[in-house]
């Protein structure tokens, strides 16, 4: 018997993952948080294997499934990217009549079926036409007992039912979850007869974030293990403290012509427009921070911050 996704196959992939930054955007905080990222990439990866060896049973070919990432996105983030023709497999969850998504590519799901038939696993090369009655029931059984297994996997995490409804072939006219709702998306990449497909699962953040979260009131941390994380902590924030900014004191721009600009000489007086009685801003990597009155300290020029972004905002 086949064991697809080995755990040296999962830890070059992670090695692989980890090699490339991501970009995060703190106007969007949509991120997980790394405990929670653990805990599902370990279900996710546990599925994985599960799925793997259910595809090798059924179909009679070796297959293996690879767990590529776990990443909470917007749902139309989720959709936007997807070919305009594939197949979104909608599944319901029992626990809160929400809706999941299996998408799988076309090409894919006919390779499938074909296995399933007894065939040898060639593509139809039509992957605009819809499947029959009897291909949806031959996948949507497939699906049904990988579905199963998705259970299995997250019994540690949450109880979790799925079951596969029906099928959809427009991503964009899926209306699974609300544009802006925050979404798991696990990306597998399944390896079936030698090729491989991408596929992926959506399901709603909270139907997983939700008991991860009220878990984490019952800290089973040891007294040692807290005192170390809050030294920890305590550690980090002195050293943001001491981290070097340049700080900078800016009147009000002025906008310019380049042609009055090249004509400047030595002794132009170039009037700034800048209110004597208005504040200077306080700027940090030409962001401002707060406002300042100019003053002097002694014999150097200084400035006393009147206001704040903060107080502002």
């Amino acid at each position: 018997m086949t064991v697809s996704n080995a755990p040296q196959a999962t830890a070059s992939t992670r090695r692989k993952r980890g090699g490339r930054p991501e970009l995060y955007d703190f106007r969007r905080p949509m991120t997980l948080a790394r405990e929670h990222g653990r805990v599902l990439e370990m279900a996710f990866e546990t599925f994985a294997r599960q799925w793997g060896t259910l595809l090798t049973s059924r179909t009679r070919v070796v297959a293996a499934v690879t767990l590529e990432s776990v990443e909470l996105r917007s749902y139309d983030e989720f959709v936007r990217p997807l070919p305009a023709t594939t197949l979104m497999i909608l599944c319901q969850v029992e626990q809160n009549r929400s809706t999941a998504v299996l998408q799988v590519p076309v090409e894919a799901g006919m390779v499938w079926i074909d296995y399933l038939l007894g065939g040898p696993g060639k593509p139809l090369g039509d992957e605009e036409r819809e499947l029959t009655d009897i291909e949806w029931s031959l996948l949507g059984d497939l699906v049904q007992h990988a579905l199963h297994d998705l259970s299995y996997a997250f019994t540690a995490v949450t109880p979790l039912d799925l079951r596969a409804r029906s099928v959809q072939y427009n991503p964009q006219f899926v209306q699974a979850a609300a544009a802006s709702e925050p979404v798991l998306v696990a990306t597998f990449d399944v390896e079936l007869g030698g090729r491989t497909a991408r596929t992926r699962l959506m399901l709603p953040a909270e139907v997983l974030l939700a008991p991860l979260r009220a878990g984490e009131a019952a800290d089973a941390r040891t007294g040692e293990e807290l005192r170390e994380h809050r030294a920890a902590l305590a550690a980090l924030a002195d050293q943001v403290r001491e981290v070097p900014v340049v700080v900078g004191v800016r009147f009000q721009p002025l906008t310019i012509t380049s042609g009055r600009v090249e004509s400047l000489r030595v002794g132009d007086v170039v009037p700034l427009g800048h209110r004597a009685d208005r504040p200077l801003d306080v700027v940090v990597d030409d962001v401002p921070l707060a406002r300042a009155a100019l003053g002097s300290n002694g014999a150097r020029l200084a400035c006393m911050v009147v206001t704040s972004e903060e107080s502002h905002a």
